[in-house]
């Protein structure tokens, strides 16, 4: 018998985007419309995302894909900027944590570069094709959402007296924009429409407009402005002025690239993800560990205790692994082939009691070698700083902080002829640094990632990507066809949510919508990636929805159960194909209220 719904599941066989915003969606699907391919809409759908979800995402982030050309193997796209040359652990001044906003956590913005590389290989439309879309929303406005406006609100002191270039975009008139006012960004149009010009001046030839684009984002007038706001001290959230590290010569010397993605088998599919620069492993390791301890071949009966216990319990094995091993694989030997091996795998299957929750930091040796372990802080926040690590408002009235952590944008497309794309774009959201005023928006801060440690596989070095939380993904059967795109929002949760829904698909929940509606839970038992980088001992987060009796048993052995407000876990997305009847599927988690599918 069919499972619960909040929308139904969208099947065609044309062409499927879902999103975290409709309007992101809508322009996906209008650039299928008109022609373009899967590449085409994501990237169009991905420059959306930069002026609807401002609070999210923006030009100054990053972001990371994975995908499948059709006939192709697939592959990883990191549009993940690196470190400044200047950043070493010695030029933060003794400090133990890197700032979680302000311009000293700036990296290299890699979500241009990255979109375009995409475009220019993989695309078939033009530089105007897919800035078409998100020019026009920041010229004639975009519909406010609740929580950017709770986001200007909480943040306009921090606007009005040091952030004048944020005050110009986001106070229109002195006063934050009200829940579904409309709300333009002239500067950020400008921006893109003088690249359109520079690469249209570049003669007729779509690759070589894009090249032009390119270099007028990293070695033209977007770099030169970014290195121009940097010359000066810039103020932070509570008005300290601080040296910027970056440079517009960072900007020139670096772009996006290709990989191979790390996979692992799980039945007859194969889930693929970015190298341990990112998260997305520990959701490759959940799947080891999963198989090891017998966990959701019953799922699609609902999510019980034991489900909820051994898939927390498992989450916190890989998280740990997290923070012991992962870092940029250019810097840091990572042993991944170990971390996933069976051997490793059944050892800490073993660790798991299924009468009680663990209250420890349990990373795994390999071999000879000793693990990191990072120091723990407790929960907290900077008295007087308004501004936040992560791309969300925190609740004071929420007594634990984690239940509102994490949030970021994602979206999916899968066309006709089998291409299929995963994306996560993030960074550079409103309350990281201040809006650039020639540009019309901010720098990312996603250098507060790396540690201050240099033992840790993730400590800051120059040119080091820091180990990012964005975690898209691909799957693919038995004969290499990709078959699902999945992802959502969510910080260190993303791997989390996602495993959650992906374990009753990939069992036999064959409606997608119904899979991403499953009551949702995740823990926070481990270092958070944000700053002040909290770890909570016990932490386990539920929506209700997953049973009273359930809540109580996790209680029973042992969770520091958190019940959030219903609907409140993650935003997932996710399109499917079936090689053999070309038949598309799409899902869009109703959570927040704005997150869409669309295709036919």
């Amino acid at each position: 018998m069919p499972g619960f719904t909040t929308r139904p599941q969208l099947r065609g066989d044309f062409g499927m985007v879902a999103s975290t915003h409709w309007l992101a969606s809508a322009t996906g699907m209008s650039v299928l419309e008109r022609g373009g391919n899967a590449f085409d809409a994501v990237v169009a759908a991905g420059f959306t995302l930069q002026v609807v979800e401002p609070h999210l995402n923006g030009p100054g982030g990053e972001v990371p894909v994975v995908f499948q050309a059709a006939g192709a193997a697939p592959r990883v796209l990191c549009g993940q900027g690196v470190a400044p040359a200047a950043a070493t652990i010695g030029a933060y001044g003794g400090m133990d944590r890197i700032p979680g906003s302000g311009v000293l956590a700036a990296t290299v913005p890699g979500a241009f570069d990255a979109w375009m590389l995409l475009l220019r290989d993989h695309g078939t439309m033009t530089v105007r094709d897919v800035l078409d879309h998100a020019i026009g929303l920041a010229e004639r406005g975009y519909p406010v959402l609740d929580r950017i406006a709770a986001a200007v609100t909480a943040l306009r002191p921090v606007f009005s007296r040091h952030w004048a270039g944020s005050a110009a975009v986001y106070l229109p008139h002195g006063t934050a924009p009200a829940p579904g006012s409309r709300l333009r960004n002239p500067a950020l149009a400008a921006t893109y429409r003088r690249i359109v010009a520079e690469a249209e001046g570049a003669g007729g030839d779509r690759e070589e407009q894009i090249e032009a684009a390119r270099r007028a984002w990293s070695q033209g007038f977007v770099a030169g402005a970014v290195g121009d706001f940097l010359a000066s001290p810039v103020p932070s959230g509570t008005g300290e002025p601080q040296r910027a590290l970056l440079t517009a010569q960072d900007m020139a010397d670096w772009s996006a690239s290709y990989e191979e993605p790390v996979g692992v088998a799980y039945g007859t599919h194969t889930v693929h993800k970015t190298g341990p620069w990112g998260q997305g492993p520990t959701m490759l390791q959940q799947f080891r560990l999963a198989e090891a301890l017998g966990t959701g071949h019953d799922v699609r009966d609902g999510i019980s205790a034991d489900f909820v216990h051994r898939v927390a319990e498992a989450a916190k094995l890989a998280f740990a692994d997290r923070e012991a091993w992962y870092g940029d694989p250019d810097f840091t030997d990572v042993p991944l082939k170990e971390l996933l091996g069976p051997d490793y795998t059944a050892g800490r299957a073993a660790l798991v009691d299924d009468a009680r929750a663990s209250m420890e930091q349990r990373p795994g040796r390999i071999g000879a070698r000793s693990p990191f372990e990072p120091p723990l802080y407790v929960p907290g926040r900077t008295p007087g700083d308004r501004t936040t690590g992560e791309p969300t408002v925190r609740d004071a009235a929420v007594s634990n902080p984690a239940d509102l952590r994490g949030d970021t944008c994602h979206v999916d497309v899968v066309d006709s002829f089998g291409n299929m794309v995963s994306a996560t774009p993030s960074g550079g959201w409103l309350s990281s640094s201040p809006v650039i005023p020639d540009l019309g928006f901010p720098l990312g801060s996603r250098a507060q990632m790396f540690w201050l440690d240099p033992d840790s596989p993730n400590a800051l070095a120059p040119r080091k990507r820091p180990r990012t939380t964005l975690s898209p993904t691909l799957v693919t059967r038995e004969d290499g066809q990709a078959v699902l795109a999945i992802g959502t929002p969510g910080g260190d949760q993303q791997d989390q949510w996602t495993f959650t829904a992906l374990l009753r698909i990939l069992n036999g929940v064959d409606d997608l919508q119904e899979a991403l509606d499953t009551p949702m839970f995740h823990t926070n038992a481990f270092p958070s990636s944000f700053h002040p980088r909290e770890t909570v001992p016990g932490d386990l987060v539920v929506e209700p929805g997953v049973g009273e009796d359930t809540i109580a048993e996790l209680m029973a052995r042992g969770h520091r159960v958190q019940v959030a407000q219903p609907w409140s876990l993650g935003r997932l997305a996710a399109v499917a194909r079936d090689p053999d009847t070309g038949e598309l599927r799409a899902a869009a988690d109703a959570r927040a209220s704005q997150g869409y599918a669309a295709g036919r």
